[in-house]
């Protein structure tokens, strides 16, 4: 009896030593506001269904929402700060509407000015030769993995160019809304899906795009790792 007890009170200690701390924990979860259940709730496009977000996991400043925004780019234009974690598209009369994104290690890595060059819907992503070669899960995908929700681009991507030049810096969607406000390994901007169609739709080829120059460490991890483009795949508008 005396060990069953022991070992009982110790189960808390043991299994707190067992969850995942990599991520930040959130405090009690504060009331959802029924406007942000009404915008990230599921959405179904016709080709696939988003599933809707659980605010609760989300820090409520990395939701989208227009604010007041000092810039002296033109209205239109897309904004990346990635060491905030934010994404502005400017609005007219110094206001933009702002988005939570998560960044990764291209992300960090690349800064500038471009041009959104193509815009594609459930884009197809292929894994970089070396991750197709040293893990067993990613070489059923290694032509490509179809657009989906269960493709690590999301619902929708904006692909950067400088001229003709490709940056192979991406603006895309996520499945795993958690990723958003954090600093992970893989890929570059990700939005939630319901951002990304957001922003997806209110921009066209050839809008502008500025990403702000980050100081900061890097996360680390394989750059190989990172979503690369669709070599073959058609242009989407």
């Amino acid at each position: 009896m005396m060990d069953r007890r022991r070992f009982l009170l110790a189960a808390p200690v043991f299994l707190a030593a067992c969850t995942d701390r990599s991520r930040p924990e959130l405090a009690a979860p504060p009331p959802v506001d029924p406007y942000y259940a009404r915008i990230y709730s599921e959405v179904d496009d016709g080709r696939f269904t988003v599933a809707a977000v659980d605010l609760t996991q989300i820090d409520p400043r990395f939701l989208r929402r227009e604010v007041d925004y000092e810039a002296t780019e033109q209205p239109g234009t897309i904004v990346v700060d990635p060491g905030a974690h934010y994404l502005y598209l400017v609005r007219p009369g110094g206001r933009a509407i702002r988005y939570g994104v998560g960044v990764g290690r291209a992300g960090f890595r690349w800064n500038g000015r471009a041009t959104v060059a193509r815009k594609a819907s459930w884009p197809v992503w292929t894994p970089p030769a070396a991750m197709v070669k040293r893990d067993p899960k990613a070489r059923p995908w290694a032509k490509g993995m179809p657009g989906g929700p269960d493709n690590p681009l999301g619902a929708r991507a904006l692909y950067l160019f400088q001229g003709s030049r490709d940056t192979l810096y991406r603006i895309h969607g996520t499945n795993d809304p958690g990723s958003i406000g954090l600093s992970l390994s893989s890929g570059c901007i990700r939005l939630l899906n319901q951002d990304i169609i957001h922003l997806h739709s209110q921009v066209p080829t050839g809008t502008r795009v500025v990403v702000k120059k980050y100081d900061g460490p890097v996360p680390a991890g394989d750059p190989e790792d990172e979503a690369v483009p669709d070599a073959v795949a058609p242009a989407e508008g």
